[in-house]
């Protein structure tokens, strides 16, 4: 009876929690097809007609985005920076992650808890140290020390995510190893890598989404327009646009040119990222 009445109870509300999330993806959904066709439309047509089509197949707006923003560069130095960054993240953080999640410790359990309690700090409270300490080193207005600061800011989470990931592996995998007189680095490059593949992944793909939209580290850290990332030039563009006139075409397209290659990466791996968030959740 207790039984029946909780699947009773919990039938309409698993409903009404499909359509909500169907509704936020609809939702999401259009906003983002409205960008991509106001990026298409001339300036003034936008305002006339928000949610109509006319002057559509304005593919010009891109060009003039990327050139009077100065695209080119920004996109080069993203690519290097976010790409370069994220790897070094989940080569720095799959080890400490695995040894973390096998050591059954007083220590391993801090440290575990030591890396959960830095993704809760935001990084605006600490950024005037960070700026003082980066300014000392010499590593202020450079990609070098935006690299540096990246990677140690994106290590809490990177760490935190693999540790559930690399805890569900079944033990009996290494202990195989181990009867085959495999040491412990031998073990976890050619065995446990390849089949915590998913995890890597997933991390690796995380950690290029969240750094090539970050904007407040860039534009605290970076000063000189040739040093600038992707969401720096597109702010230096709408500054711009303020100043010499609005061309709210232009704008959406550049704003679609930030959003578009992570939207291809999510779309293309996406199923890769799901896989891997709930292997290591569960165990």
């Amino acid at each position: 009876m207790g039984s029946r009445s909780a699947r009773t109870d919990t039938g309409p509300v698993r409903r009404v929690g499909i359509v909500a999330v169907w509704l936020l993806v609809a939702f999401n959904i259009g906003v983002l097809l409205w960008m991509l066709l106001a990026a298409l439309r001339e300036h003034t047509a936008i305002f006339r007609e928000p949610w109509g089509l006319s002057s559509l197949g304005r593919f010009g707006n891109f060009v003039k985005a990327w050139s009077d923003s100065h695209f080119g560069q920004a996109a080069l130095n993203t690519v290097v920076l976010v790409v370069a960054s994220s790897v070094v993240v989940v080569a720095v953080s799959a080890p400490a992650s695995y040894v973390l999640a096998k050591t059954k410790t007083r220590i391993s359990g801090a440290m575990a808890v030591f890396f959960a309690l830095g993704i809760g700090i935001p990084v605006q409270v600490i950024v005037i140290p960070l700026f003082v300490m980066m300014q000392d080193a010499g590593l202020v207005n450079s990609l070098g020390g935006l690299f540096v600061l990246y990677v140690a800011l994106s290590v809490p989470f990177t760490v935190f995510l693999l540790i559930g990931f690399f805890g569900s592996l079944p033990e009996e995998i290494e202990e195989a190893a181990a009867i085959d007189g495999a040491g412990a680095l031998r073990t976890f490059v050619q065995i446990v890598l390849p089949v915590a593949r998913n995890g890597l992944i997933t991390a690796l793909i995380l950690n290029l989404i969240s750094l090539w939209n970050e904007t407040f580290i860039a534009l605290v850290f970076i000063q000189d327009s040739g040093k600038q990332t992707l969401s720096l030039a597109l702010l230096g563009f709408l500054q711009t646009q303020q100043y010499s006139g609005s061309d709210y075409g232009a704008l959406f397209a550049g704003v679609s040119i930030l959003v578009l290659p992570m939207l291809a990466l999510y779309v293309w791996l996406g199923r890769r990222i799901i896989e891997g968030l709930t292997v290591g959740a569960v165990k």
